[in-house]
């Protein structure tokens, strides 16, 4: 089953579960049932159920001192979408590079071929 007809049957609280957790990139379990406004157990039923779908990771973690999951969603790669680090037909110059120059010649090209592309 594709991830879009997975979501297409989540229940409405599982949907906002699933949201909340792309939101943030990563929730723990303790805080995500609060966010939600759903009881402990209907929070941990609901991570569950994104757990089982594939649509979430949920990995044991201690945080203020108790024994949590760490809510982390799942990405596919046909949700990435890298059409925004191109300019034209030119990566981004971040993209591999720890330190960047903003008057280097490679950076001021690829500003051009964003300002061109419209």
């Amino acid at each position: 089953m594709s991830g879009e007809s997975i979501e297409a049957e989540l229940s409405a609280d599982e949907r906002a579960g699933l949201e909340l957790v792309r939101e943030r990139g990563s929730i723990h379990q303790s805080e995500f049932w609060k966010e939600l406004d759903v009881s402990s157990r209907k929070g941990s039923r609901l991570a569950t159920a994104l757990e089982e779908s594939g649509l979430i990771e949920r990995e044991r973690t201690v945080h203020g001192g108790n024994q949590t999951y760490l809510l982390k969603p799942v990405i596919r790669e046909e949700d990435l979408d890298f059409s925004l680090l191109m300019a034209g037909d030119m990566l981004s110059p971040f993209v591999g590079e720890e330190n960047i120059d903003p008057e280097s010649d490679r950076f001021s090209q690829w500003i051009m071929n964003l300002v061109y592309q419209e």
